[in-house]
């Protein structure tokens, strides 16, 4: 399939960053957009653009009718949904397909299978991939979960089946706690996602959050990109992202690296995706699988020199990748920040006008962001509005640059969560890598204290 013309089914830095792939390959775009985002950056520079409904995501960007209908109008060949909105929706993978459309994602199938938590483990489970000790399904009890708890031994994590972003996940510490907790979470899981099932893991007290990205093309070739470490998380939301782990040995990332590509090659899995793991004591355990490019793509297109976006497209067109495994090399180590339109302190949303916006340059510093002088930041969307990107030889030339391009980026009419992020950066913990999944919250804690 030749693919002329791709209709971006997003918003904000995601969007820009497909249009500008796009653009760099030939082909046009079409940027869909509510009416909160008529001057947006990525309405601007697209080729063509149409409005698709109101403010409210469920009225727009979610309404999969109205994106249809937007590349039925334009004439748009295939359909990039970039990360969030749609972009896991495999009914929305299926009516893009249905329409004549190429779908720049994997297979319907995939992203519903992965969608769903427990199917997910399960599928791993069979694939020879290894997983957190827990509950083989979903728990059909307190009792059952009880029993479960006794036997992988508390602490325990209850998390949603079709959850994601921390809602619907608690622990218990203890038999006395588990009750609270199955509670508290299947309300949450039923109000987020509209189902209350949930299941178990065991809880880690130490772990890394560890992932890899993989490539899969419709000619049974699969190859992965490196690991990257998210273990800065606060409330299981990234914040800092590095490629590759500050602890893990090539070794390590090959062993793993192998055993998934050769699970999803069985499984018949095609583009983009990412494998999430829990990392402690030199054990992997995977948690969960996302269908979809990651917000935290740039670190690896650093490291590794491919633009994953590109690769997307090339694949959707029915291309074969071209080169193997042993082609792929790994140079230096990547950091991203990611700047949100928080308060840095409260984490309170913070949108409105941007009276300036001065992005950092120099070796080795990238930037991702639809921000410009003048922009208002709509209150309606995700308040991520800058991904802040550094590469050098070594992680302690990566940090060096990092705490210079932090110092360089001006941000002015809004808060963000710069402050935050210059200094995570300074503190010897973080330079030596030292952290888990469990740091950041603490380290904010402790600035808070001291005022």
């Amino acid at each position: 399939m030749h693919i002329r013309k791709v209709l971006i089914a997003n918003r904000g830095e995601i969007a820009l960053r497909v249009h500008r792939a796009c653009q760099e390959m030939g082909i046009q775009t079409v940027a869909v957009h509510s009416t909160a985002d008529n001057t947006a950056m990525h309405v601007r520079l697209a080729d063509e653009s149409v409005c698709i409904g109101p403010p409210p995501a469920r009225d727009s960007y979610l309404n999969m009718a109205a994106i249809i209908s937007a590349a039925a109008i334009t004439g748009a060949d295939a359909i990039h949904p970039g990360y969030g909105f749609l972009s896991e929706n495999a009914s929305f993978a299926e009516m893009v397909e249905a329409h004549g459309l190429a779908f720049i994602g994997p297979r319907p199938e995939h992203i519903r299978m992965m969608g769903d938590k427990i199917a997910a483990k399960d599928a791993m489970r069979r694939l020879g991939v290894p997983l957190v000790p827990g509950s083989m399904g979903a728990l059909e009890s307190l009792d059952e979960a009880r029993a479960v708890a006794d036997e992988i031994k508390y602490p325990v994590l209850i998390k949603a089946a079709a959850g994601g972003g921390g809602r619907g996940m608690k622990v218990a510490r203890s038999a006395e706690e588990l009750e609270e907790a199955w509670r508290v979470a299947r309300t949450e899981a039923k109000a987020a996602f509209g189902d209350d099932s949930v299941y178990m893991e065991k809880y880690l007290d130490r772990p890394r959050h560890i992932e890899l990205q993989v490539l899969a093309d419709t000619h049974g070739n699969v190859v992965h990109f490196g690991e990257r470490d998210c273990s800065l998380q606060r409330r299981h939301q990234k914040l800092v992202e590095e490629a590759g782990s500050p602890v893990l040995s090539a070794e390590e990332r090959d062993k793993l690296g192998a055993n998934v590509t050769r699970a999803l090659k069985e499984l018949g899995y095609r583009n983009a995706g990412t494998l999430e793991f829990l990392w402690q004591d030199g054990q992997f355990a995977f948690i969960e699988m996302n269908t979809r490019l990651q917000v935290e793509h740039p670190v690896t297109e650093m490291v590794c020199g491919v633009d994953l976006v590109k690769e997307q497209v090339r694949i959707a067109a029915g291309e074969p990748l071209g080169y193997g495994q042993d082609e792929i090399r790994f140079n230096g180590h990547a950091i991203e920040c990611r700047i949100t339109a928080e308060d840095p302190e409260t984490f309170a949303p913070s949108p409105g006008r941007v009276n300036m916006y001065h992005a950092p340059g120099g070796l080795g510093v990238r930037v991702d962001s639809a921000l410009y002088s003048g922009y208002v930041v709509p209150p309606h969307y995700d308040s991520l509005v800058a991904k802040l990107v550094v590469h050098g030889g070594t992680r302690a030339e990566a940090i060096a640059r990092l705490r210079r391009a932090l110092a360089e980026m001006v941000v002015s009419g809004i808060r963000t969560t710069l402050p935050l992020h210059q200094q995570i950066v300074a503190d010897p913990e973080f330079q030596a890598g030292d952290y888990t999944i469990h740091w950041l919250e603490r380290f904010v804690a402790r600035m808070r204290a001291d005022g």
